[in-house]
């Protein structure tokens, strides 16, 4: 269905009071749509009239009674979601494997076999188990399993979902008069919604007011442009593409302010009205999963390998005689393949990601999917904006520059408290009462910027007790900052020097809106005490705002800007800007009338009203009169130059992208050991500007300078987007930080797109894989710290694990094509058979495997992971090197395994001759119960070698208590297997001697003794 089809299908079911869904609905949606207020079209109603049937005053909003009143009757702002999973249905999907369908034939196998045992017994004679203690406990295994798969899968999926509430989407409302800022979910119809730039709209709405606003549309009317909206009232009912009085639910701001009343919410939205039609995609596998299934591939492929040499060798060298021969090869592949598969490595690898993904979350940084947490770890470079991540963003206006000279204002946060200090260097310049001039003119600048602007400071009284005698209490005063921070460092600074004396008559009529394209705002505001003249109050960047001022006041008066005057304002934008502060010019123009529509150029719509000011700015912005501009420091977090210098040790590059002045940047890069002092004074080799980017004559070019320079100043959100995936043709990891709608792309795009959790847009905190709760530079680097952590606990458990399982097909493979030597099969005797039994695999596999890895999945780090280079995504997760670590394990252990085996064996190697007074079934049984418990205590000893590829073992030896309780664990279920009566009969085992204890665990020491002396060899090679 194309576009337009779309818009007319949708158009057929759009009426406000809409006609009910079609075709089954979850019982949630159908209470949804029943509960909707019944109104008429709102898109064809005065927005006054769609106010009044909804019963809100647009002046104050709902209250907050009210509001929590409708939310009951009308439900959450929320699209139905796909009726749950049922318990049983998850617990069913952890038999969805093709290993568990192996075990399962298996299974089938073995009762095959007990059958034929039973009904082959000669009468009176004992027909083998009573029982067919192998294929029950297959099974028990496997549901036991399967239990844990779904705890862990079930607890993973919790974590998740408390991530997600903590970064659930919020929406601005005004409730009691006042603006509030709650989750999107609590929004009801007759909530007045404030939109900004970088807001995702919460529910459909009729249009109140707009300024400039845009709003892409296309995930619902298939528009790829954003739509242009006003406030007009359509004369006739139109498609959702040309509803330009309407917002619509899961659409977002890109530019411009405006200000709905929410008409429609949850399933009653035009999106849900088509949710049927909306598909999620799958996610892509990511790194480390698609390295889990190269791995369960090669594994699978070198099983069926051995697999298919050992049944070929045995049937040329005994040959099939009797089915018993046949079935006994069919179960010795199957235990082959179960030695080979870590069977709860799927689970463990959940459990440990997830954990990690908490521990981030503590650190402020919020992980929006599992898999994310392997790409953090692989950073190489950085791209921070510089507001608030890099520095605090308590914005505060120090410096105020006039025609006539300088002032200072003292005071520091978001109270209004200080005072102004005139610099006189004026007045030693020879101009008598210049330093009283400048303090004027500081005074009128500081007005127009507060009037100029869309903060607000809000003045909050807390109550605080001191504990004494009496217990007295006493009330102070918190100062909050809502909206910009700049915006709001001028409201602060026009408090400390009254200027909002001079504003206290203005009101608003009109807003052209500041866009990171303009650079600058402007507003229409009339004077009460003036018979309502207007004012063009306009404030932006000096240099771009210069280009838009034709006069200057100067000493109270006003006269023609000169090119002089021109020049010395940019001497003092460069001179502030040298020194770290962010500039601001502030402007104004007199209009002479109190009517828009009087004014030369403004033009008027066929009904007599003018039309938006936002789309005539180039009538109101000019001839402007330049009163003075302001320097705003925003200090460097302390912390970040220590983040900054701890992530150059990893090798990782930090990049400053911000839209200040590039002497701001390169001060403060400076500052923080981006660049250095050097560099600081060397703009040309230090920082690029937007413009200059543009110059770039080709993609080498673009490469080459992204690939030294890590400053970028007065850069646009598309400059943002290009540095991304330049850097990421160099073979660069790149993290990207973001805020506003237009850095979206650039979030998306990055290998670790990172949103900022406090001053981040909905938009881009929808586009990123991470979020920072605490919008501080110094996150990303804990988090990749974490990350990198997090990775190399993944590696030393699948060392482990991979190495244990080696090691138990090394000896069903040995122990088979060795059984003469060994003294496993007796001369004569015919068929197959196999060293250690299934259920002895799949026990050591399940039970006494998983604690020890799930331990190493919260290892501390035996080294500093923070010195060393970024591991490129192309890299194994199992490499080379580790390979050769599992390989050399897996054949020591065989090898001690088989050792041990032959020693209770007659006819082999190491024979303990005692064992002759017994016949070889009970000398197989005693035999397979060494090598089941040395395996297991060998598979213990390689849990603590595992912890480093070269690092001895007793360096940090006793750091992971986990690790050392579940090693206790498991030696508890091994004694169980070995001395408890049933398990006994399940498992083919008999109590073990002390000698024999002595035995098993002096052989597993030699995997240790093993691991150790190559460690050391290695080293001794690293420091050749």
């Amino acid at each position: 269905m194309d576009d337009r089809k779309k818009d007319q299908s949708i158009q057929s079911h759009a009426n406000f009071d809409g006609d009910s869904a079609t075709g089954d609905r979850t019982q949630i949606r159908q209470d949804q749509q029943n509960q909707q207020p019944p109104q008429i079209d709102p898109s064809l109603a005065d927005a006054q009239a769609v106010a009044a049937s909804l019963g809100v005053d647009p002046n104050t909003g709902l209250s907050q009674a009210e509001a929590e009143r409708r939310l009951a009757q009308y439900g959450p702002n929320e699209l139905a979601s796909a009726p749950p999973v049922p318990k049983w249905k998850k617990f069913l999907a952890q038999f969805k494997d093709p290993l568990v369908y192996l075990l399962l034939a298996a299974t089938g196998i073995s009762l095959i076999a007990w059958f034929i045992e039973k009904a082959n017994a000669a009468p009176g004679a004992e027909g083998g188990e009573i029982l067919p203690f192998d294929a029950i406990v297959i099974v028990l295994i496997l549901i036991v399993n399967a239990v844990l798969g779904y705890i862990q899968e079930s607890k993973a999926e919790e974590a998740v979902e408390a991530l997600s509430q903590m970064t659930a989407p919020q929406t601005n409302v005004l409730r009691d008069g006042k603006i509030a800022r709650i989750n999107t979910v609590d929004v009801v119809p007759g909530d007045m919604v404030m939109l900004g730039e970088g807001d995702s709209i919460p529910a459909d709405g009729r249009l109140l007011a707009a300024a400039s606003l845009r709003v892409a549309e296309a995930s619902l009317t298939g528009e790829s442009v954003p739509v242009g909206k006003n406030v007009d009232t359509l004369a006739e009912a139109k498609a959702l593409g040309d509803r330009a009085n309407m917002v619509f639910n899961g659409t977002s701001v890109t530019q411009g302010t405006g200000r709905a009343i929410v008409t429609s919410t949850g399933m009653r939205t035009q999106v849900g009205k088509i949710a049927d039609l909306l598909q999620a995609t799958d996610d892509d596998d990511s790194p480390l999963q698609k390295e889990m299934n190269y791995v369960s591939k090669i594994l699978g492929i070198a099983v069926c390998i051995i697999a298919a040499v050992v049944l070929v060798a045995l049937a040329l060298t005994e040959g099939f005689n009797d089915i018993h021969d046949v079935i006994d090869s069919l179960l010795l592949s199957v235990s082959l393949a179960v030695a080979a598969v870590p069977e709860g490595l799927a689970a463990i690898l959940t459990v440990v990601l997830a954990l990690g993904v908490r521990r981030m979350a503590e650190h402020h940084a919020i992980v929006k999917k599992l898999h994310s947490v392997e790409t953090l770890g692989s950073a190489s470079v950085i791209c921070s904006d510089k507001t608030g991540t890099l520095t605090r963003n308590e914005m505060t206006v120090e410096r105020v520059v006039t025609p006539s000279g300088e002032v200072q204002l003292t005071g520091t946060g978001y109270a209004p408290e200080g005072r102004m200090i005139a610099i006189d260097a004026a007045e030693a310049a020879g101009i008598t009462g210049a330093a009283e001039a400048a303090q004027a003119e500081a005074v009128t600048t500081l007005a127009v910027g507060a009037i100029a602007n869309d903060g607000e400071l809000r003045e909050t009284a807390v109550e605080t007790v001191r504990n004494g005698a009496d217990s007295a209490s006493s009330a102070n005063t918190l100062w909050e900052a809502v909206g910009d921070p700049t915006e709001v460092s001028l409201i602060v600074a026009a408090r400390k020097v009254k200027a909002d004396r001079k504003y206290a008559n203005y009101t608003r009529v009109g807003e052209i809106p500041f866009t990171s394209d303009r650079k600058r705002m402007a507003v229409v505001a009339q004077d009460n005490a003036d018979a309502g003249r207007l004012t063009v109050f306009a404030k932006g960047a000096p240099d771009v705002l210069l280009g838009y001022c034709s006069r200057i006041a100067v000493n109270g008066a006003v006269r023609p800007m000169t090119q002089g005057d021109r020049q010395q304002i940019l001497a003092a934008v460069e001179r502030l800007s040298a020194e770290a502060y962010r500039t601001l010019g502030q402007a104004y123009r007199p209009l002479g009338t109190a009517s828009l529509a009087d004014v030369p150029g403004v033009a008027i719509n066929a009904a007599g009203h003018v039309v938006d000011i936002a789309e005539q700015s180039d009538v109101l912005e000019n001839d402007l009169i330049w009163v003075g501009m302001v320097g705003i420091i925003d200090p460097p977090r302390t912390e970040v130059r220590d983040s900054v210098a701890e992530a150059h040790r990893a090798g990782i590059r930090t990049v400053m992208i911000t839209g200040d002045h590039p002497l701001t940047a390169a001060r403060i890069a400076s500052d923080l050991g981006i660049i250095d002092a050097t560099g600081a004074a060397d703009l040309g080799s230090t920082v690029l500007t937007g413009t200059q980017l543009d110059e770039l004559p080709d993609e080498a070019a673009f490469d080459n300078a992204t690939r030294n320079i890590s400053v970028y100043a007065r850069v646009a959100p598309e400059h943002k987007l290009k540095i991304v995936e330049s850097l990421q043709r160099q073979g660069n990891i790149v993290a990207m930080t973001g805020d506003g709608v237009n850095d979206a792309p650039a979030v998306k795009t990055a290998d670790i797109g990172v949103a900022m959790g406090i001053t981040g847009t909905e938009v881009t905190k929808q586009s990123a894989k991470m979020i920072l709760a605490d919008d501080n530079f110094s996150t990303i680097v804990e988090a990749v710290r974490e990350g990198r952590g997090i990775f190399d606990n993944i590696r030393k458990f699948l060392r482990y694990l991979l190495s244990s399982n080696v090691g138990e097909v090394f000896t069903v493979f040995g122990g088979v094509m060795l059984a003469g030597f060994l003294g496993i099969s007796q001369p004569g005797s015919q068929g197959v058979t196999v060293p250690l039994l299934a259920t002895q695999l799949l026990w050591i596999n399940l039970l006494t495997d998983a604690a020890p890895a799930l331990a190493m999945g919260v290892d501390p780090s035996t080294d500093d992971v923070m010195a060393r280079k970024p591991r490129k995504l192309t890299d194994r997760v199992i490499d080379g090197q580790m390979w050769g670590d599992i390989i050399f394990i897996g054949i020591i252990m065989a090898a001690v395994t088989l050792i041990g085996m032959d020693m209770h064996l007659a006819g082999g190697l190491f024979t303990d001759r005692s064992v002759d007074a017994i016949g070889h079934d009970a000398q197989m049984t005693e035999a397979r119960t060494m090598g089941f418990t040395i395996l297991v205590f060998a598979q213990m000893l390689n849990a603590l070698c595992s912890r480093s590829h070269d690092q001895s073992v007793f360096v940090g030896l006793f750091a992971n208590k986990w690790l050392w309780g579940a090693i206790a664990l498991s030696t508890l279920l091994q004694l169980a297997v070995v001395y408890v009566p049933f398990l006994n009969t399940a498992f083919g085992t008999v109590p073990l001697s002390a000698g024999a204890w002595v035995e098993c665990l002096g052989l597993a020491m030699i995997v240790l003794v093993a691991s150790e002396l190559r460690k050391c060899v290695l080293r001794a090679m690293h420091r050749r």
